[in-house]
């Protein structure tokens, strides 16, 4: 597709800046949200997304959606939703054969919204999925299109009748994106936008094809090996009681990340370089992915929850 990585390189530099103009067309602001899930992206990695409602989560997964010519499927997340429902299942056809069919799980990009308002047992049939990249009913193997991305949504505040992600499957998600509120002139234009009849008209930017090649690009982008030891170290640094815990991770940490965190750092860190037209990351690119990376999978305890401290501020200290 590309004479050499330099070119690829630059023409997903340049795939990145289309499809941010195409997405601003739609989402005003989120400029920094907008940079980590196209780095999740083209990382070959899924994405949870946490805010309040009303923040345009859904509507900025389906614009990406659209801006990369992806299939799309929304699951909205229930108590009552079973994971058939999801993955699909085996059903008689007209001659009384099974058949199985396909459910929402199907698609390229899949918006789980709300995903904690649905039992264990329903999260759970997503681990596979979002592992493997493949769905097994009766004992036979789906592959799931590629490329594969679960985009999830979290709706921080209200927690009555919702179901927590356990560690195991936040742990597959590589980013924790948090949305904030927008600024006041960026909410201003979202006003003008949403209540006139003014409609975003978003062009497809890449194709399925360009994107993985993108993914498979990021995997070849060369390393130092400082760079490698400060992501490793940085996630040791969050273990309490490990050869690198600082006296704040004793204080305030009951667990740390896992070595899948050492390599969404590397690779996210990889993209971020690229992304910025550099062709190799340096330590200020893992510390720009370092929140996103690690607010899911270190927990804090009951001093660090008392006391106010938040995941990021330990974060910022460990780095």
């Amino acid at each position: 597709m590309y004479q050499s990585d330099v070119e690829a390189a630059q023409a997903l530099a340049q795939a990145y800046k289309n499809i941010r103009q195409e997405i601003q067309k739609a989402i005003i602001g989120q400029e920094e949200v907008i940079h980590q899930l196209l780095t999740g992206i083209f990382c070959q990695g899924h994405s949870l997304l946490v805010g309040v409602p009303g923040l345009a989560k859904t509507l900025l997964v389906q614009t990406l959606a659209s801006a990369l010519d992806l299939s799309f499927n929304r699951i909205q997340f229930t108590p009552d939703l079973m994971p058939s429902d999801i993955l699909g299942a085996e059903t008689l056809d007209q001659e009384r054969n099974f058949k199985f069919v396909k459910g929402a799980i199907f698609a390229n990009i899949i918006l789980a919204d709300e995903i904690n308002r649905t039992p264990p047992k329903t999260q759970a049939a997503l681990l596979e999925a979002m592992q493997e990249y493949s769905v097994t009913s009766s004992g036979k193997k789906y592959e799931l299109p590629r490329p594969f991305f679960v985009l999830a949504t979290q709706n921080p505040i209200e927690q009555e009748g919702t179901y927590p992600l356990p560690e195991a499957q936040l742990d597959r998600f590589m980013f924790n994106i948090i949305l904030d509120y927008p600024s006041f002139e960026a909410e201003k234009q979202i006003i003008k936008n949403t209540t006139s009849d003014y409609k975003p008209n978003v062009q497809k930017v890449i194709s399925s094809e360009e994107i993985i090649a993108f993914q498979q690009l990021v995997r070849r982008v060369p390393v130092t090996e400082n760079v490698i030891d400060y992501a490793v170290k940085l996630v040791h640094k969050t273990r309490p009681n490990s050869e690198f815990a600082t006296k704040e991770t004793n204080a305030y940490l009951e667990w740390g990340a896992g070595p899948r965190a050492s390599q969404s750092l590397i690779l996210s860190a990889k993209c971020n370089a690229l992304l910025n037209g550099k062709y190799s990351p340096d330590i200020e690119d893992v510390k720009v992915v370092s929140n996103a990376v690690l607010r899911h999978r270190i927990v804090r305890n009951f001093r660090a929850e008392s006391e106010g401290i938040s995941v990021e501020q330990i974060i910022k200290h460990l780095s």
